[in-house]
Protein backbone atom coordinates (compact mmCIF):
# COMPACT_ATOMS: atom_id res chain seq x y z
CA UNK A 1 0.00 0.00 0.00
CA UNK A 2 1.42 3.76 -0.86
CA UNK A 3 2.17 5.68 1.48
CA UNK A 4 -0.53 8.71 1.85
CA UNK A 5 1.39 12.41 1.40
CA UNK A 6 -0.09 15.77 1.52
CA UNK A 7 -0.57 18.32 -1.23
CA UNK A 8 3.18 19.16 -1.32
CA UNK A 9 4.27 15.13 -1.58
CA UNK A 10 5.25 14.92 2.26
CA UNK A 11 4.45 12.35 3.70
CA UNK A 12 1.24 12.64 5.99
CA UNK A 13 1.55 11.84 9.63
CA UNK A 14 -1.41 9.69 10.90
CA UNK A 15 -4.06 10.98 12.81
CA UNK A 16 -4.47 11.56 16.47
CA UNK A 17 -6.82 11.47 19.41
CA UNK A 18 -6.93 15.43 18.93
CA UNK A 19 -7.67 14.57 15.45
CA UNK A 20 -10.60 12.72 16.43
CA UNK A 21 -12.12 14.43 19.16
CA UNK A 22 -12.02 17.71 16.18
CA UNK A 23 -13.63 15.68 13.98
CA UNK A 24 -16.42 14.64 15.91
CA UNK A 25 -16.73 17.78 18.24
CA UNK A 26 -16.07 16.58 20.97
CA UNK A 27 -12.88 16.29 23.64
CA UNK A 28 -9.81 14.37 24.11
CA UNK A 29 -11.03 12.76 26.96
CA UNK A 30 -14.65 11.76 25.62
CA UNK A 31 -12.42 10.08 22.72
CA UNK A 32 -10.72 8.06 25.27
CA UNK A 33 -13.97 7.03 26.80
CA UNK A 34 -14.72 5.70 23.71
CA UNK A 35 -12.20 3.44 23.11
CA UNK A 36 -11.96 2.37 26.84
CA UNK A 37 -15.52 1.56 25.90
CA UNK A 38 -17.21 3.66 29.13
CA UNK A 39 -20.87 3.13 29.72
CA UNK A 40 -21.07 6.56 30.35
CA UNK A 41 -21.09 7.72 26.91
CA UNK A 42 -23.96 8.85 25.22
CA UNK A 43 -25.11 6.83 22.03
CA UNK A 44 -25.47 9.40 19.95
CA UNK A 45 -21.56 10.68 21.00
CA UNK A 46 -20.29 7.34 20.42
CA UNK A 47 -21.45 7.21 17.36
CA UNK A 48 -20.39 10.47 16.34
CA UNK A 49 -16.73 9.12 17.34
CA UNK A 50 -16.49 5.89 15.70
CA UNK A 51 -17.42 7.35 12.35
CA UNK A 52 -14.67 10.21 13.04
CA UNK A 53 -12.29 7.09 13.91
CA UNK A 54 -13.14 5.39 10.12
CA UNK A 55 -13.03 8.17 8.50
CA UNK A 56 -9.59 9.62 9.61
CA UNK A 57 -8.14 5.81 9.70
CA UNK A 58 -7.05 6.13 13.37
CA UNK A 59 -5.33 3.45 14.77
CA UNK A 60 -4.78 3.27 18.49
CA UNK A 61 -1.16 3.40 19.88
CA UNK A 62 -0.58 0.80 21.60
CA UNK A 63 2.43 1.65 23.21
CA UNK A 64 0.52 4.45 24.43
CA UNK A 65 -2.18 2.83 26.05
CA UNK A 66 0.60 0.76 28.30
CA UNK A 67 1.77 3.62 29.86
CA UNK A 68 -1.48 4.66 30.54
CA UNK A 69 -3.14 1.85 31.68
CA UNK A 70 -0.74 -0.45 32.92
CA UNK A 71 -1.97 -3.06 30.00
CA UNK A 72 -1.01 -4.01 26.36
CA UNK A 73 -4.10 -5.38 25.31
CA UNK A 74 -2.24 -8.33 24.12
CA UNK A 75 -2.18 -11.96 24.70
CA UNK A 76 1.16 -14.58 23.70
CA UNK A 77 0.18 -17.84 21.78
CA UNK A 78 2.67 -20.50 21.86
CA UNK A 79 1.86 -23.96 19.47
CA UNK A 80 3.63 -26.36 17.60
CA UNK A 81 2.85 -28.97 14.91
CA UNK A 82 0.35 -25.90 13.00
CA UNK A 83 0.76 -28.11 10.03
CA UNK A 84 -1.64 -30.77 11.30
CA UNK A 85 -5.18 -30.32 11.79
CA UNK A 86 -5.91 -30.17 15.92
CA UNK A 87 -3.14 -27.60 16.58
CA UNK A 88 -4.15 -24.90 13.78
CA UNK A 89 -7.89 -25.56 14.67
CA UNK A 90 -7.13 -24.59 18.13
CA UNK A 91 -4.56 -21.69 17.58
CA UNK A 92 -7.57 -19.87 14.94
CA UNK A 93 -9.93 -20.41 18.23
CA UNK A 94 -7.48 -18.91 20.25
CA UNK A 95 -6.78 -16.08 18.35
CA UNK A 96 -10.48 -15.57 17.04
CA UNK A 97 -11.90 -15.72 21.12
CA UNK A 98 -9.06 -13.13 22.21
CA UNK A 99 -9.77 -10.44 19.28
CA UNK A 100 -13.81 -10.91 20.63
CA UNK A 101 -12.54 -10.17 24.17
CA UNK A 102 -10.94 -7.28 22.35
CA UNK A 103 -7.20 -8.67 22.73
CA UNK A 104 -4.49 -8.77 20.17
CA UNK A 105 -2.52 -12.20 20.00
CA UNK A 106 0.93 -12.57 19.46
CA UNK A 107 1.88 -16.15 17.94
CA UNK A 108 5.46 -17.91 18.12
CA UNK A 109 5.05 -21.10 16.09
CA UNK A 110 7.28 -24.08 17.37
CA UNK A 111 8.90 -25.87 13.94
CA UNK A 112 10.02 -28.54 16.26
CA UNK A 113 9.93 -29.24 20.27
CA UNK A 114 12.94 -28.73 22.51
CA UNK A 115 13.13 -26.84 26.24
CA UNK A 116 15.06 -24.33 24.11
CA UNK A 117 12.61 -23.65 21.52
CA UNK A 118 10.01 -23.53 24.31
CA UNK A 119 11.74 -21.23 26.37
CA UNK A 120 12.86 -18.92 23.50
CA UNK A 121 9.22 -18.39 22.45
CA UNK A 122 7.68 -17.61 25.78
CA UNK A 123 10.89 -15.08 26.26
CA UNK A 124 9.75 -13.59 22.74
CA UNK A 125 6.08 -13.36 24.32
CA UNK A 126 7.05 -11.24 27.33
CA UNK A 127 9.43 -9.29 25.70
CA UNK A 128 5.82 -8.20 24.03
CA UNK A 129 4.34 -7.47 27.33
CA UNK A 130 2.13 -9.57 26.32
CA UNK A 131 -0.62 -10.14 29.92
CA UNK A 132 -1.29 -13.90 29.56
CA UNK A 133 0.23 -16.52 27.62
CA UNK A 134 -1.70 -19.63 26.04
CA UNK A 135 0.65 -22.98 25.34
CA UNK A 136 -0.61 -25.38 22.96
CA UNK A 137 2.05 -28.01 22.58
CA UNK A 138 1.28 -31.46 23.51
CA UNK A 139 4.35 -32.63 23.80
CA UNK A 140 5.75 -34.25 27.50
CA UNK A 141 8.43 -31.70 27.45
CA UNK A 142 6.36 -28.42 27.03
CA UNK A 143 4.55 -29.49 30.25
CA UNK A 144 7.08 -29.54 32.41
CA UNK A 145 9.01 -26.49 30.79
CA UNK A 146 5.68 -24.76 31.12
CA UNK A 147 5.49 -25.61 34.83
CA UNK A 148 8.97 -24.71 35.79
CA UNK A 149 8.85 -21.08 33.90
CA UNK A 150 7.18 -19.48 36.97
CA UNK A 151 5.97 -16.32 34.91
CA UNK A 152 5.00 -13.24 36.95
CA UNK A 153 1.21 -13.71 33.85
CA UNK A 154 -1.49 -16.65 33.90
CA UNK A 155 -0.04 -19.30 31.30
CA UNK A 156 -2.68 -21.64 30.39
CA UNK A 157 -2.14 -24.92 29.12
CA UNK A 158 -4.11 -25.90 26.08
CA UNK A 159 -4.14 -29.89 24.71
CA UNK A 160 -2.33 -32.58 26.89
CA UNK A 161 -4.07 -31.69 29.60
CA UNK A 162 -5.90 -34.30 32.32
CA UNK A 163 -9.05 -33.74 34.47
CA UNK A 164 -9.39 -31.05 37.24
CA UNK A 165 -5.84 -29.38 36.36
CA UNK A 166 -5.90 -25.61 36.60
CA UNK A 167 -4.59 -23.29 34.34
CA UNK A 168 -5.42 -25.85 31.71
CA UNK A 169 -8.33 -26.41 28.97
CA UNK A 170 -8.28 -29.41 26.00
CA UNK A 171 -10.60 -32.53 25.47
CA UNK A 172 -10.66 -35.55 26.97
CA UNK A 173 -8.32 -37.72 24.97
CA UNK A 174 -8.80 -41.18 26.76
CA UNK A 175 -12.73 -40.66 26.59
CA UNK A 176 -12.63 -40.21 23.00
CA UNK A 177 -10.33 -43.66 22.68
CA UNK A 178 -12.88 -45.40 25.00
CA UNK A 179 -15.67 -44.51 22.42
CA UNK A 180 -13.64 -45.72 19.29
CA UNK A 181 -12.61 -48.77 21.15
CA UNK A 182 -15.80 -49.25 22.43
CA UNK A 183 -17.38 -48.82 19.04
CA UNK A 184 -15.49 -51.78 17.37
CA UNK A 185 -15.98 -54.25 20.20
CA UNK A 186 -19.46 -53.38 20.16
CA UNK A 187 -19.54 -54.07 16.81
CA UNK A 188 -18.35 -58.16 17.74
CA UNK A 189 -14.35 -57.33 17.13
CA UNK A 190 -12.32 -58.81 19.61
CA UNK A 191 -9.12 -57.72 19.51
CA UNK A 192 -8.54 -54.49 18.31
CA UNK A 193 -5.79 -53.35 16.87
CA UNK A 194 -4.12 -49.52 17.79
CA UNK A 195 -1.87 -47.29 15.35
CA UNK A 196 -0.57 -44.78 17.91
CA UNK A 197 1.03 -41.43 17.79
CA UNK A 198 4.26 -40.24 18.93
CA UNK A 199 5.65 -41.41 22.30
CA UNK A 200 6.46 -38.06 23.00
CA UNK A 201 3.05 -36.49 22.72
CA UNK A 202 1.27 -37.06 25.74
CA UNK A 203 -2.13 -36.78 23.86
CA UNK A 204 -0.74 -40.13 22.07
CA UNK A 205 -0.40 -41.83 24.91
CA UNK A 206 -4.23 -40.87 26.66
CA UNK A 207 -5.91 -42.47 23.16
CA UNK A 208 -3.28 -45.19 24.07
CA UNK A 209 -4.47 -45.37 27.57
CA UNK A 210 -8.41 -45.46 26.49
CA UNK A 211 -7.29 -48.36 23.98
CA UNK A 212 -6.39 -49.91 26.78
CA UNK A 213 -9.41 -49.53 29.43
CA UNK A 214 -11.64 -50.04 26.72
CA UNK A 215 -10.35 -53.65 26.54
CA UNK A 216 -9.98 -54.01 30.34
CA UNK A 217 -13.89 -52.73 30.85
CA UNK A 218 -14.50 -55.83 28.76
CA UNK A 219 -12.55 -58.31 30.24
CA UNK A 220 -10.60 -58.52 26.80
CA UNK A 221 -7.27 -58.62 25.55
CA UNK A 222 -6.07 -55.59 23.01
CA UNK A 223 -5.03 -56.45 19.25
CA UNK A 224 -1.43 -55.69 18.14
CA UNK A 225 0.09 -52.15 18.48
CA UNK A 226 1.85 -50.25 15.98
CA UNK A 227 3.86 -46.71 16.79
CA UNK A 228 3.43 -44.08 14.26
CA UNK A 229 4.04 -40.19 13.75
CA UNK A 230 0.67 -38.73 12.81
CA UNK A 231 1.64 -38.63 9.39
CA UNK A 232 -0.36 -40.34 6.29
CA UNK A 233 3.21 -42.51 5.74
CA UNK A 234 3.39 -44.16 9.31
CA UNK A 235 -0.47 -44.53 8.60
CA UNK A 236 0.41 -46.70 4.98
CA UNK A 237 3.37 -48.50 6.74
CA UNK A 238 1.27 -49.99 9.77
CA UNK A 239 -1.13 -50.89 7.11
CA UNK A 240 0.89 -53.11 5.19
CA UNK A 241 1.56 -54.65 8.14
CA UNK A 242 -1.53 -55.25 9.81
CA UNK A 243 -3.21 -56.23 6.17
CA UNK A 244 -0.57 -59.60 6.67
CA UNK A 245 -2.38 -60.09 9.75
CA UNK A 246 -5.88 -61.89 9.05
CA UNK A 247 -6.72 -62.28 12.89
CA UNK A 248 -6.93 -58.61 12.98
CA UNK A 249 -10.78 -57.52 11.58
CA UNK A 250 -10.73 -53.98 13.76
CA UNK A 251 -8.21 -51.04 14.00
CA UNK A 252 -8.14 -47.85 15.77
CA UNK A 253 -5.72 -45.42 14.18
CA UNK A 254 -4.73 -42.52 16.32
CA UNK A 255 -5.62 -39.71 14.06
CA UNK A 256 -7.43 -39.23 10.58
CA UNK A 257 -4.28 -38.75 8.59
CA UNK A 258 -2.60 -42.00 9.78
CA UNK A 259 -6.62 -44.00 8.91
CA UNK A 260 -6.07 -42.32 5.34
CA UNK A 261 -2.45 -43.88 4.84
CA UNK A 262 -3.75 -47.42 6.46
CA UNK A 263 -6.52 -47.15 4.04
CA UNK A 264 -4.31 -46.72 1.08
CA UNK A 265 -2.25 -50.39 2.31
CA UNK A 266 -5.85 -52.15 2.91
CA UNK A 267 -6.57 -51.25 -0.87
CA UNK A 268 -3.46 -52.32 -1.99
CA UNK A 269 -3.11 -55.29 -0.14
CA UNK A 270 -6.82 -56.21 -1.74
CA UNK A 271 -8.34 -56.69 1.91
CA UNK A 272 -11.78 -55.28 1.73
CA UNK A 273 -13.09 -52.19 4.37
CA UNK A 274 -15.00 -52.19 6.50
CA UNK A 275 -15.86 -56.00 5.26
CA UNK A 276 -12.43 -57.56 6.15
CA UNK A 277 -11.47 -54.18 8.85
CA UNK A 278 -13.04 -51.96 10.69
CA UNK A 279 -11.28 -48.57 11.28
CA UNK A 280 -11.74 -45.89 13.35
CA UNK A 281 -9.79 -42.61 13.55
CA UNK A 282 -9.55 -39.32 15.28
CA UNK A 283 -9.73 -36.04 15.16
CA UNK A 284 -12.52 -35.55 12.65
CA UNK A 285 -10.78 -33.52 9.78
CA UNK A 286 -13.16 -31.86 7.15
CA UNK A 287 -11.99 -34.56 4.74
CA UNK A 288 -12.47 -37.50 6.63
CA UNK A 289 -16.13 -37.33 5.19
CA UNK A 290 -14.75 -37.82 1.66
CA UNK A 291 -12.59 -40.79 2.46
CA UNK A 292 -13.38 -43.90 0.61
CA UNK A 293 -14.93 -45.46 2.43
CA UNK A 294 -16.15 -42.42 4.62
CA UNK A 295 -13.89 -42.77 7.94
CA UNK A 296 -15.72 -43.74 11.40
CA UNK A 297 -14.30 -41.21 13.87
CA UNK A 298 -13.99 -38.98 16.74
CA UNK A 299 -14.74 -35.31 16.90
CA UNK A 300 -12.58 -33.58 19.28
CA UNK A 301 -14.37 -29.72 19.03
CA UNK A 302 -10.95 -28.25 18.80
CA UNK A 303 -12.70 -24.09 18.61
CA UNK A 304 -13.99 -25.15 22.21
CA UNK A 305 -10.80 -26.00 23.98
CA UNK A 306 -8.99 -22.83 22.28
CA UNK A 307 -12.00 -20.47 23.80
CA UNK A 308 -11.83 -22.41 26.64
CA UNK A 309 -8.08 -21.03 27.60
CA UNK A 310 -8.98 -17.71 26.09
CA UNK A 311 -11.81 -17.14 29.22
CA UNK A 312 -9.43 -19.45 31.38
CA UNK A 313 -6.62 -16.74 31.03
CA UNK A 314 -9.38 -13.59 31.15
CA UNK A 315 -10.27 -15.04 34.85
CA UNK A 316 -6.66 -15.37 35.96
CA UNK A 317 -6.24 -11.69 34.44
CA UNK A 318 -9.71 -10.58 36.53
CA UNK A 319 -8.33 -11.95 39.42
CA UNK A 320 -9.65 -15.49 40.13
CA UNK A 321 -6.99 -17.84 41.42
CA UNK A 322 -6.42 -20.90 39.36
CA UNK A 323 -9.13 -21.26 37.35
CA UNK A 324 -9.88 -24.55 35.97
CA UNK A 325 -12.71 -26.03 33.48
CA UNK A 326 -13.77 -29.45 32.69
CA UNK A 327 -12.25 -31.42 29.87
CA UNK A 328 -14.31 -31.49 26.49
CA UNK A 329 -16.14 -34.55 25.72
CA UNK A 330 -15.44 -35.73 22.61
CA UNK A 331 -18.10 -37.95 20.14
CA UNK A 332 -18.31 -40.62 17.94
CA UNK A 333 -19.15 -40.08 14.15
CA UNK A 334 -20.05 -43.16 12.47
CA UNK A 335 -19.88 -43.14 9.25
CA UNK A 336 -18.76 -46.11 6.48
CA UNK A 337 -15.68 -47.46 7.49
CA UNK A 338 -17.01 -49.65 10.30
CA UNK A 339 -19.50 -52.62 10.57
CA UNK A 340 -20.30 -55.80 12.55
CA UNK A 341 -17.74 -58.27 12.63
CA UNK A 342 -18.69 -61.11 10.19
CA UNK A 343 -18.44 -64.72 10.58
CA UNK A 344 -15.56 -66.48 9.00
CA UNK A 345 -16.91 -69.52 6.71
Amino acid sequence: MPAVTDPSGRPRRSPSMADVAARAGVSHQTVSRVLNDAPSVKDATRTRVLAAITELGYRRNNAARMLVTNRSGRIGLVAADLGLYGPSMTALAVQDAAHEAGYEVAVVGLVEMSLELLSGAVERLLDQAVEAIVIAVAHRDALVTSRALRLPIPVVLVQGVVPGQPMAAGIDQEAGAVLATGHLLELGHHRVAHVTGPDDWIEAGQRRAGWLRAHEERGGLPGPEITGDWSAASGYRAGLRLADDDSTTAVFVANDNMALGLLRAMHERGRKVPGELSVVGFDDVPEAAFYWPALTTINQAFGGAGRRAVELALRALAGEPDPAAELIEPTLVVRNSTAALRPRC
